[in-house]
């Protein structure tokens, strides 16, 4: 996989709900469940409740960032 297919993937799932598993360090995870509202050149946001996340497709390919569904 590389970034652009990585971009792609991410830009299909736009205004769509999804599950992020974030890696926030010794093996342990948080679950965030977001709406994708925009895609950008180098990130993408989330919104999860009152709160906006921004997340690099960086993060996404090198599974800091993992797309539950």
């Amino acid at each position: 996989m590389n970034i652009d297919r990585v971009k792609s993937n991410i830009s299909k799932l736009k205004g769509k709900k999804v599950i992020l598993k974030i890696n926030i360090g010794r093996n342990r995870y948080e679950n965030v469940i977001g709406i994708v509202q925009d895609i950008y050149p180098y990130l993408f946001t989330l919104k999860s409740g009152d709160d906006l996340k921004t997340f690099s497709y960086v993060d996404v390919l090198t599974k800091n960032v993992i797309i539950v569904n």
